[in-house]
């Protein structure tokens, strides 16, 4: 059972990322997926959530910039971050959760320069 997330990287102010969040070993579609991010020196927060019904909530700092998806048959979610800014960076992690099964992600690194 595994959860992997990728697709971070180094963006200009502005710029855009895709990230995804791989499942293997269980099947995502029962599962609601978040994604959470830390950047140095602060906790953890939740930045976006879908639910297995594909509703969606987002953290009021990223609402219209990014966007939540899952692909079921893919098995696979993804953030798609547009108009990106210094303050987005952070290690971002997904997570997958159903009833008492609560997988998470290694991480993956968003830098935005300014």
């Amino acid at each position: 059972v595994q959860l992997q997330a990728s697709g971070g990287g180094l963006v200009q102010n502005g710029g855009s990322l895709r990230l995804s969040c791989a499942a293997s070993g269980f099947t995502l579609n029962y599962y609601a997926v978040g994604w959470f991010r830390q950047a140095p020196g602060k906790e953890r927060e939740g930045v976006s959530c879908i639910k297995n019904d594909f509703s969606t909530d987002y953290v009021d700092s990223v609402k219209g910039r990014f966007t939540i998806s899952r692909d079921n048959e893919k098995n696979t979610a993804y953030l798609q971050m547009n108009n990106l800014k210094p303050e987005d960076t952070a290690v971002y992690y997904c997570n997958a959760i159903f009833g008492y099964s609560d997988y998470w992600g290694q991480g993956t690194l968003v830098t935005v320069s300014s």
